[in-house]
Parts: C-alpha cells; sequence; structure tokens
C-alpha cells in the first residue's frame, strides 16, 4: 500500500475535477510548490493511486448514443472461464466497465453502442457465441444522470495518515 499523506489526498481532490490543473494552480490549491506536486503527481502515477488520465466523452457527440447495463451469468463459475470472460471483457471496445460481482449475476457490463441494431449485432457477437455465458439481462440506460470515475478522498482516512 502506498505511503500517502493530507497533501497527497488534497491532490488527489483536485485532479479527479481537473486533471488539467498546471503544477502553478495545483499549488496554489494544496499549499505546496509547484515542483513539489510534479514531484507527487509522478509518484502517484509511478504507484498506481492514479491508474489513469482520462477525458470523459459525450456519447451523443461521437455516435454512441445507447448505453446497455447488462448482467452476465456464466455456465459455470470455474477459474479458466472466468479468466477467458475477464480477457474478453478487456478486449471489447464496446465495454466500457466491466465488473466480476457477487450476487444473481457473476458479471455487470457498461456496454455502449450506436443504436439498438448495433447492440443485436454485439449480442450476438458476443454473448451468443460464447460458450461459456448461461445468460445475460439487458437494461437500456434511459438517460445518464452522472459520469464521473471520481473517488470520495477523505483526508482523515487513516491511509492518508503521514503528514
Amino acid at each position: 500500500m502506498p505511503d500517502l499523506d493530507r497533501f497527497d489526498a488534497a491532490i488527489l481532490e483536485a485532479v479527479q475535477r481537473n486533471n488539467r490543473l498546471t503544477s502553478e494552480e495545483l499549488g496554489k490549491l494544496v499549499n505546496l510548490s509547484p515542483t513539489a506536486c510534479q514531484r507527487r503527481l509522478k509518484r502517484l502515477r509511478a504507484e498506481g493511486v492514479i491508474e489513469a488520465d482520462v477525458a470523459i466523452v459525450s456519447p451523443k457527440a461521437v455516435g454512441r448514443s445507447v448505453t446497455m447495463i447488462v448482467l452476465v451469468s456464466l455456465e459455470r463459475e470455474r477459474a479458466d472461464i472466468v479468466d477467458r470472460f475477464k480477457s474478453a471483457i478487456r478486449s471489447t471496445r464496446e465495454v466500457m466497465i466491466g465488473f466480476y460481482v457477487t450476487g444473481d449475476a457473476d458479471f455487470i457490463l457498461v456496454v455502449t453502442a450506436k443504436g439498438m441494431e448495433d447492440y443485436e449485432q454485439f449480442t450476438r457477437r458476443f454473448f451468443y457465441e460464447n460458450p461459456d455465458i448461461k445468460g445475460f439481462k439487458t437494461m437500456v440506460v434511459m438517460d445518464r444522470v452522472k459520469a464521473s470515475f471520481g473517488f470520495p478522498i477523505d483526508a482523515d482516512n487513516p491511509v492518508f495518515g503521514r503528514s
């Protein structure tokens, strides 16, 4: 586990809201020098605390106006089958988010499509042609209310213990 402090918490909070801040702007927000901010950001990225710097793109603007939440059940829950399906999720561009979960389904996927015909083609290719899939249930997203990868940062959490 990385060694984090309250300055790291402040930096993480700030870059989750806007990862395009200059070192000077970030330094003013977290009360550190720009150089210290750069050093800390580099360390946070190297240690995997910051996994990626991404832009949240409007699906409609890029012609992907349909989003589905899909619950997937595997035929059997063996390690090789689970690993194979995880690999398929990672390598399929229409799958935006994939979770291996407990409960009624084995996986929950967030899938994007140009339209319902495009999604039907995806289901044929991704689900029906996969003998490891027992079944899947699709819920069509009517409205994207929030899109974020930001996690709540609590500087009082013991993970940010040192100062």
